[in-house]
Order: C-alpha cells, then sequence, then structure tokens
C-alpha cells in the first residue's frame, strides 16, 4: 500500500486591483454577464467570461428551467459559446462570479464538476493551460491550471 498526497496551488488576492489587468477585465467582464443570469428556482446568479487566445471574450450566464436539469451553468454557457464561434482557438482563461440576487458571495464561488471537466475538455483542445479565476466579494482566487480545480481529470482517450 502506497499513501500519496494531491496538492493544489492557487493564489488568494483580497482585491481586484491586485490582478493584472486582463484578469481585472475578464472578472468585469463575468460581473457583467451575470446581470443576464435566468435564475428563477435557485436565486443564484451566475456570469462567466473566458479569455481566448486571439484576445476576445466571450460571457456567459446560468440559464435555469423549470424543467431542472434542462437548464445550463454559466461556465459551460460561455464555454460552449466560445468553443462554437471561435472553433480551435484556445481558451486562455476562465472567471466566474456568482452570488444571491445578483450580487457576489463573500467566498468565490466555485464551479460544479460537470463544468470543471467540460474546463478540462478546452483546455485538452488548446493544448495550454487554462487558468480558472473565481470571484468573491472578499478574496479572489486564481488557479493556474484545470488540474488544480480538477485533480484525476477524466479522459476517455
Amino acid at each position: 500500500m502506497t499513501n500519496r498526497k494531491v496538492e493544489i496551488n492557487y493564489t488568494e488576492y483580497a482585491d481586484i486591483e491586485e490582478l493584472d489587468p486582463k484578469d481585472q477585465a475578464l472578472i468585469k467582464a463575468a460581473r457583467q454577464a451575470q446581470l443576464t443570469s435566468y435564475a428563477p428556482y435557485s436565486h443564484f446568479n451566475v456570469g462567466a467570461a473566458v479569455l481566448l487566445e486571439n484576445g476576445e471574450i466571450v460571457k456567459g450566464s446560468n440559464q435555469e428551467n423549470a424543467a431542472s436539469p434542462s437548464g445550463l451553468c454559466a461556465e459551460r454557457t460561455a464555454m460552449f459559446a466560445a468553443g462554437a464561434q471561435y472553433p480551435g482557438v484556445p481558451m486562455v482563461c476562465i472567471a466566474i462570479v456568482g452570488g444571491p440576487a445578483f450580487g457576489v458571495c463573500d467566498t468565490p464561488a466555485t464551479p460544479c464538476g460537470a463544468c470543471r471537466q467540460v474546463m478540462a475538455e478546452y483546455q485538452k483542445i488548446g493544448k495550454r493551460p487554462m487558468s480558472v479565476i473565481m470571484t468573491g466579494g472578499k478574496s479572489i482566487w486564481k488557479f493556474e491550471k484545470v488540474e488544480d480545480v480538477l485533480p484525476f481529470i477524466f479522459d476517455s482517450i
């Protein structure tokens, strides 16, 4: 028997001003996207923004449906839109913001497992690390690659 340890690395920021301008712009885009959230059932509004290698930013928000789970998370909405609008262009980073009543939780909102797996797929397709920024009212967490938010990524190949 061998015991092993998984280590997750990330940087924590107290304020958006501590991040570089590209990350600040991406977080602001995620906050704008949050305003388009349709969440009449959970009342938890999420926005996401994806920065592509070509400099484009694609936004998405959670879209709920009475026939749950027919809705879709903000992260997947943004990534699928980016993949459809800019096929073959690698995703560099995704920023996420969420909270009730279009607000922001103190602790960063974290993506669900399905969204993390989709991030992993797009990172693989892009052949480069995709960083993940989770934004909260009192702190911001930045992960340099998807493996840091999803250890043991599922890979069917």
